[in-house]
């Protein structure tokens, strides 16, 4: 269920959506895309857990829908593109909703994105001499 196997799995705090994440959070990200319909978003948020038992998703799943953990469904298969439904459903902005999942305020999270951004400092790789010492073939 983790990328830690992954040549990618050296990015800090970095869950990448490949094939693997994918299958695992397809139910999931289907709920998601649901909200797009109107008819749908009353009805989730009417009973939001009994519109979360009609999709087959995995218990952790529905809990963090439930939670608005953003962070804990990116890391069950969760695409923020499809996440972000799930926020506009509360009638939040995508800047307000992102902002939880960083230790920042709405205001200062935008802040940080007019400034170019977090720093790249300590956030390229978990261990960069890992990487380094790869021939560039191995770098993908």
């Amino acid at each position: 269920m983790n990328n830690n196997n992954k040549p990618y799995r050296n990015i800090p705090g970095t869950t990448v959506f490949d094939g693997e994440m994918a299958r695992i959070g397809f139910h999931l990200n289907q709920f998601c895309m649901s909200l797009m319909k109107e008819a749908n978003r009353k009805t989730f948020k009417q009973n939001e857990r009994a519109y979360l038992d009609k999709w087959r998703m995995t218990e952790a799943q529905k809990s963090a829908v439930l939670a608005r953990d953003f962070n804990q469904l990116i890391a069950l298969g969760g695409n923020i593109y499809y996440l972000v439904k799930i926020s506009s459903s509360d009638g939040l902005s995508v800047a307000a909703a992102v902002s939880t999942m960083t230790n920042l305020t709405t205001e200062e999270y935008i802040e940080m994105m007019r400034c170019g951004g977090r720093s790249p400092e300590g956030n390229r790789f978990i261990d960069a001499k890992q990487y380094e010492d790869k021939k560039p073939e191995e770098k993908q």
